[in-house]
């Protein structure tokens, strides 16, 4: 025998699985099919009425004005004839809501589909298409759960984006009440996912925060107007005249900082793989040198490759002898990388094959030591 309680929890059941489908195929003015629920109760039998009559009764008791409950009678030979519930049939997703108390939120989901559709048909729901209609469907769980004024504001982000599909706005500049840098990105993926199914493009036509690259001159002679430390974006640090010797990319940051001055050389923070911009710095891609020190491990080289793979780029301190010389203070590396490197040398080959070797361990920059790693840029310096 199914018991109320049970039923209720199989009809949240099916409405959790089920509501964000007909709250869309609602908002576009379809027939939700029904029914939506089709549950036996297995009514009690003859004897299980005889063995628990009190039982028996309380239990068809129960269902007593439950709406979709069906009733039939059955006529048992020692007990007589007896109304029994033998199924509950709701047909339509208010009539599930009913029983399972989520009319409010089901409410809810139809208003906020309905106004996200109305945005991607140009204001008429049943003109959404598919598309926008598997988007909205995928998202209405997390749509439903913001608060009014948040919906408010995504409804008016999307808008607008649609409007304006080449604003070339930085996200500060939306004029938007209550949209900030800290909403776009506590939302971006929504807004992402339903601009693109409403627009079709994947771009939001908003401007990207400049990437900073960090650059320090250890020659004075080269600090642009004795600027020996600086950030700035890629277009700026182009726009300079610039001719160091060798361009030395270092990837961890204090390293940067702590190198002692050295004729012709400029040093800029690597920033990972974030490397793939500097090509586009005019100065850093003439320089007769480029060295890269990263960390020795998978990804060091991986950057290195890419690196390579846009300028004539030489390694240094990333070979076996460095690694064996600094054998204690391997560490294991996390995550490493596992695709194809074929512009190493066959030095930095042997190298990532050795840490592979040796259980995946790193080998990190800042953990070699800075006397001897100045030694070693200088020689390589000087091996021209």
């Amino acid at each position: 025998m199914v018991d109320r309680v049970a039923a209720v929890a199989q009809a949240r059941r099916v409405f959790e699985r089920r509501h964000r489908e007909w709250a869309v195929a609602t908002a576009v003015g379809e027939v939700v099919p029904g029914p939506v629920l089709d549950l036996p109760l297995h009514p009690p039998t003859e004897a299980d009425a005889l063995g628990d009559p009190d039982g028996a009764a309380a239990w068809a008791q129960q269902w007593r004005g439950t709406p979709g409950v069906v009733w039939e009678r059955r006529r048992w030979a020692s007990a007589g004839a007896q109304d029994l519930p033998v199924r509950l049939r709701l047909d339509e997703p208010l009539a599930l809501t009913r029983l399972t108390g989520d009319g409010a939120r089901w409410r809810l989901a139809v208003d906020r589909a309905t106004a996200l559709l109305a945005l991607a048909g140009g204001g008429s729901p049943t003109a959404a298409g598919d598309g926008a209609r598997d988007a909205v469907r995928r998202a209405l769980g997390v749509v439903v759960g913001l608060e009014e004024d948040d919906f408010v504001r995504l409804r008016g982000v999307l808008a607008f984006l649609r409007d304006n599909p080449e604003s070339g706005l930085y996200v500060r500049q939306l004029p938007i009440r209550g949209v900030d840098t800290k909403w776009i990105g506590a939302h971006r993926g929504l807004v992402s996912a339903l601009h693109q199914a409403f627009t079709g493009s994947p771009d939001l036509g908003l401007a990207a925060m400049p990437g900073l690259v960090r650059v320090r001159f250890l020659d004075p002679a080269l600090a642009p107007a004795g600027l020996g430390d600086a950030a700035a974006p890629v277009a700026e640090w182009s726009r300079l005249r610039l001719r160091p010797r060798v361009v030395l990319v270092v990837e961890n940051l204090e390293t940067v900082v702590a190198l002692p001055l050295m004729e012709g050389v400029a040093v800029v923070h690597g920033s990972g793989y974030a490397v793939d911009r500097l090509e586009q710095i005019e100065w850093v891609a003439a320089a007769s040198r480029i060295l890269y020190w990263g960390d020795l491990d998978s990804h060091g080289f991986a950057i290195l490759h890419r690196l390579r793979s846009h300028l004539a780029v030489e390694s240094v301190l990333m070979d076996r002898a460095t690694l064996l010389a600094n054998r204690d203070l391997r560490v294991p590396e996390p995550a490493p990388f596992r695709g194809a490197l074929p512009l190493l040398t066959a030095e930095e080959a042997a190298t990532l094959e050795m840490l592979r070797a040796e259980g995946d361990v790193r080998l990190e920059q800042e953990r070699v030591d800075l006397a001897a790693a100045v030694l070693a840029l200088g020689a390589a310096l000087e091996a021209e």
